[in-house]
This record gives C-alpha cells, structure tokens and sequence, in this order.
C-alpha cells in the first residue's frame, strides 16, 4: 500500500509538471541605468524586459522630486524589440528624476516598477 505522504508527493509532482510557467516580465536593463548621474538631459528612455510586452498597453512617466510629472509619451523605436519600450524625454530640469513603468506582458499581467536617476546641474 502506498503511503499517504507518497501519494501526497506524487499529486504535487503531477501538478508541477503539467501546470504551464507564469513568466512575469521583469525589467533587465534600463538607460539611463538606475542610479545613474547624467550630465544632459537624456533624449529617450529605454527598458529591455525578459519577455514580450504589449507596447500599446504599456507606459512610462517621469516624475521630478517635487512630484510633476513630465511628458514621456511611448515611441515605436524601428530597431527595438519585442520585449522593449522606449519612451521620448523632453528636456528634463537639473535634479533627482523618477522613472515609473507600467507594462502589459503577453502573458496577460500587468507588472510595474520604478527607479531613480539624477540630472547634475
């Protein structure tokens, strides 16, 4: 007879085996980087994900220190990927910036994050 914690194990492994993996997208790479200073004003920011993401349903914002908001409406860079978005920048004023992301993954969630860089006067 086989034993419950046996069965139990057995039940678990079947499921694990048959259940598809969820693969959020998760932000692999950004510019300007996280943390970064930068001397002028970047003219794009681009985020490279792990996997596809809808650009129509995606976005991203720029927020100073103070909490305004700056336009950075999504652009359909010719040479960028699937799995990446780029968003135009307009003139950024010197001081601490924040980018916020929020995108729409082919796998059908949503996941959003956020990082900081600096603008030096």
């Amino acid at each position: 007879m086989i034993s419950l914690r046996r069965a139990t194990l057995a039940v678990a492994l079947i499921i694990a085996a048959v259940t598809p993996a969820v693969a959020h997208s998760l932000l692999l790479s950004s510019v300007p980087a996280a943390d970064a200073v930068l001397q002028t004003s970047p003219p794009y920011v681009t985020l490279r994900f792990n996997n596809r993401i809808e650009r129509r349903l995606s976005r991203v914002r720029l927020v100073d220190e103070h909490g305004a908001v700056a336009p950075a409406p999504t652009a359909m860079a010719k040479d960028a990927s699937a799995e990446t978005l780029v968003a135009a920048v307009p003139p950024l004023a010197p001081g601490a910036w924040r980018v916020e992301w929020q995108v729409f993954s082919t796998d059908g969630h949503v996941v959003s994050g956020s990082y900081r860089f600096r603008l030096a006067p």
